[in-house]
């Protein structure tokens, strides 16, 4: 019965094991972010790709803060993933059968609340509101013809943390595959990124610009856990 409630309890964590025999060694695991757009990888400002409605657009920048991995802390596992740049992390996990793999997209409320921070939180990163004390939690810029700002600009700046405005997201992802994790050996989730889905609540023509936490900024970040999926283990 003991052994029963603990193994229940660990499944509750951001990634959840298959009962079975668990130990205090730790085994690594490093999760890789290919971005697809069209069922293309994404190449920064070279290629033009086109929304579900039909809009073109380039992309400039692409970064999202994963956290609240293994731990489901949030002071621990906070990584930048960057498409253009850093896009795997490196953690360590408790050894156990794996079948889900879940992390939040963005940034615990409780670090929004601590200021300006250092590691993937650090303003360099150029991901903190200076003026809204807060992180973007999902940025996305580049270029559109059917975009009415200047420059034909396109800021996707997904942020809030509080109350109706969160704009944090639990992304839940079934593995295709049993995942073990001990010490022995290092394995590769590839998890595919796909930005058609962003655009299913998103439109460029109507809302090139989204830089504030409120209703856009909400309704576009609904569309986070329906941009991730499990490509392969390796």
């Amino acid at each position: 019965m003991i052994k029963r409630i603990l193994l229940q309890a660990f499944a509750i964590v951001a990634i959840c094991a298959l009962p079975g025999k668990l130990t205090a060694q730790n085994g690594k695991l490093i999760l890789k972010f290919v971005h697809l757009a069209n069922e293309k990888k994404i190449i920064r400002n070279d290629s033009v790709y086109s929304t579900p409605n039909g809009e073109p657009y380039t992309i400039s920048k692409l970064r999202y803060y994963v956290s609240e991995i293994g731990s489901g802390k949030p002071s621990r596992n906070i990584f930048l993933v960057d498409a253009f740049g850093p896009d795997s992390i490196e953690m360590k996990l408790p050894a156990g059968h794996y079948q889900q793999l879940s992390f939040l997209l963005g940034v615990d409320s409780l670090l929004n609340c601590s200021g300006a921070q250092d590691g993937a939180l650090d303003p360099l990163k150029d991901m903190f509101w200076t003026w809204n004390s807060g992180y973007v939690m999902f940025k996305l810029e580049g270029k559109s013809d059917s975009s009415h700002a200047d420059l034909n600009r396109i800021e996707q700046h997904i942020g809030g943390y509080k109350g109706e405005n969160k704009t944090m997201r639990r992304i839940t992802l079934n593995l295709p595959e049993k995942l073990v994790i001990d010490q022995k050996k290092t394995h590769t989730v590839v998890i595919e990124v796909d930005l058609d889905k962003y655009w299913n609540k998103a439109s460029i023509s109507a809302n090139p610009v989204i830089v504030i936490p409120g209703t856009l900024a909400k309704r576009a970040a609904d569309n986070f856990p329906l941009m991730f999926r499990v490509k392969s283990i390796l």
